[in-house]
């Protein structure tokens, strides 16, 4: 059976710009949301965007991306209200000013049918769900709704009665699943964003498959009211987007709680989406080699280590850990005590139209009418030990990186086996949201026949900040074009390496008593801290012993005369953060301070004027040092 590209195809060890094979574009026009914002900034105005758009859909074809569009009258008037906006000087106060977007076809839109991809579901809902109010509420432009695996039910893209969105590499390949539509939408650079949804990787798999960024947030963090559930208490609305700036912009204008969804939930205390976030140096997972899954294709496998070796290559430092709790329950997702909320969600329907209802579709969900009260309960108490062992294999590190899928099926293929070979695309998708995670699923490669590959990163909940600051860098690294558009991203400056992590973490500089096998360095790994290495000031600082029990130095910025000095990096949780600030007596406290690559990282100072007649020891370059020299 084939099982993707040739058999014995050789992986080229650079990237390959692939172009879909059934419709082209000229390179550069790729609508990403800098580009578009820069264009807006030079007085292009978004009726002109709206033009380009209608055009670039029409000259695509039909690919059956689509199954409702905003009709042209109502996206014209759309842009011209925003041209008036701009006209007035209120474009600046709409971060997402003019971009145009789409949506998965299970989330409302107010005046527009909402299918799930059933067209005998079919309802036109009053109210647009509270995603898409909120995207145009920041200026974005919606053009339509986009197809799905029926009910969101499928990480293949072909379980549609609208007809399956072709990948624009291969149409012969699946474009994933169930957001298929609007990966296959960005991709094609119809849109610069799309929302999908995500239960079991539906907002990860597409992405790979369609070389674009799939953003998976934590569950509660954007608001899925609105949104036709699969299962309500693991949904998430996902983004679709060319880069992974994009993905984050969109998001800044989705994340906040909402009282219409009993499981939206405010992030925690350290949480920011901080644009300008990239780690100096990460500690990343990956599963071990015998734990890995590639069904027989050897290209997503050599792929799989190249991007490791990428990872590596940004800063990271590899860890191997046991697979086996994540796999356990990405296994437990699609059992039938897993597949039961499924029921909850649509089983009403499926009982009154069984015959509106793909066969497919239908097994997989009344599967889980077999499930008893007593097995769905005992399900959830695997899972949270599945989910224990989890947080504790990746405790030390920032990230897990896996394949975002291990191998990518012929729809011919999947039309012959569409339920064995459904799961095996869930492998490194289906645990993340049972146990509570963010995912990031970025381009990695291409396949010497032109198929995308892509690996995801995933995080404990809330620390969509630091995955998205890890795969930015791999993303420079990597410089792939641009979704299936043959575009690359418009040059831009590398954002300055930053330690305030924008989630619940802190990167702290000690220099003195905290280091290792220091007398206080004890207290610092009881709260959980990470040692991250070795750091070192800019040279414009001075060190003073302060003497006391136990002794401690005291670092002072000086204006002339200042040298660098030697220190470690640690990565503390926001509580422990606060615990250690609030715990500092002076003449120290925590302030800024500025280390040899130019990067700002919280850490221990000292007031410049309580260190009197304390002895100078910046000579010595560091706390070690002059102890060991007496």
């Amino acid at each position: 059976m084939s099982l993707g590209p040739r058999e014995g195809a050789r992986v080229s060890g650079s990237p390959i710009t692939a172009r879909p094979k059934h419709a082209e574009r000229p390179a550069g026009q790729a609508p990403t949301m800098g580009a578009l914002a820069a264009r807006y900034g030079q007085g292009a105005r978004p009726s002109e965007v709206v033009d380009e758009v209608l055009r670039r859909i029409a000259a695509w074809g039909d690919d059956r991306i689509w199954i409702g569009r905003v009709p042209e009258a109502a996206l014209r008037a759309r842009a011209g209200a925003l041209d008036r906006v701009q006209r007035e000087g209120g474009a600046a106060r709409l971060p997402l000013f003019g971009i145009p977007f789409a949506v998965k076809d299970n989330i409302d839109v107010a005046g527009l049918p909402t299918t799930a991809g059933c067209p005998d579901f079919a309802y036109v809902p009053e109210m647009s769900a509270t995603a898409a109010r909120r995207l145009e509420a920041a200026g974005a432009i919606l053009v339509g709704k986009t197809n799905l695996d029926q009910f969101a039910t499928g990480l293949v893209g072909v379980r549609s009665p609208y007809g399956a969105p072709r990948n624009p590499f291969d149409p012969a390949y699946i474009p994933g699943g169930s957001s298929s539509g609007s990966a296959v939408a960005v991709a094609a650079g119809l849109v610069a964003f799309a929302l999908g949804t995500d239960t079991a990787g539906s907002g990860r798999v597409p992405a790979g498959f369609n070389n674009v960024v799939g953003l998976k947030p934590s569950i509660g963090l954007v608001s899925a009211a609105g949104v036709v559930p699969a299962c309500r208490s693991l949904d998430c609305v996902s983004i679709f987007a060319l880069t992974v700036e994009d993905g984050l912009r969109a998001l800044r204008a989705l994340a906040g709680p909402d009282d219409a969804d009993p499981f939206s939930r405010a992030a925690p205390a350290g949480f920011a989406l901080d644009a300008a976030f990239v780690p100096r140096v990460f500690d990343f997972a990956v599963p071990r080699a015998a734990d890995l899954r590639f069904f027989g294709n050897a290209d997503y496998e050599r792929l799989f280590e190249a991007a490791v070796a990428r990872l590596e290559a940004v800063g990271g430092r590899r860890h191997d850990i046991d697979f086996a709790p994540f796999a356990q329950a990405a296994e437990i997702l699609y059992s039938d005590a897993g597949v039961a909320e499924r029921v909850a969600a649509v089983g009403d329907f499926i009982r009154d139209k069984p015959d509106s209802v793909l066969p497919v579709t239908r097994a997989i969900i009344e599967r889980g009418r077999g499930a008893s009260a007593a097995e769905v309960y005992r399900a959830r108490e695997r899972l949270a030990a599945l989910r224990a062992q989890a947080l504790a294999a990746i405790a030390d590190v920032d990230a897990l990186v896996v394949p975002t899928a291990g191998t990518i099926y012929r729809a011919d293929e999947v039309a012959r086996d569409p339920i064995a070979l459904n799961g095996n695309l869930g492998v490194y998708t289906n645990f993340v949201n049972p146990m509570d995670m963010a995912a990031l699923a970025v381009p990695s490669g291409f396949t010497d026949a032109g198929l995308p590959f892509g690996i995801s990163l995933i995080a404990p909940a809330f620390h969509e900040p630091m995955l998205a600051g890890i795969a930015r860098a791999f993303e420079r690294a990597a410089a792939l074009p641009l979704g299936a558009t043959g575009a690359r991203a418009e040059a831009h400056s590398a954002p300055a390496a930053s330690h305030a992590a924008g989630c619940p973490s802190y990167d702290v500089a000690v220099f003195g008593a905290h280091m290792s096998g220091e007398p206080l360095n004890g207290a610092l790994r009881a709260s959980g801290a990470r040692l991250l290495g070795a750091c070192r000031t800019a040279a414009r600082y001075r060190l003073y012993d302060l003497g006391g029990a136990p002794a401690r130095p005291g670092l002072v910025r000086a204006e002339t005369g200042g040298g660098a000095i030697a220190g470690e990096l640690w990565r503390l949780s926001a509580a422990a953060f606060a615990q250690l600030t609030v715990s500092v007596k002076p003449p120290l406290a925590i302030g800024p301070v500025e280390l040899d690559d130019g990067s700002s990282v919280a850490g221990f100072v000292c007031d410049a004027g309580a260190v009197g007649a304390a002895r100078d020891i910046t000579r010595f370059g560091g706390w070690r040092a002059a102890r060991a020299a007496g």
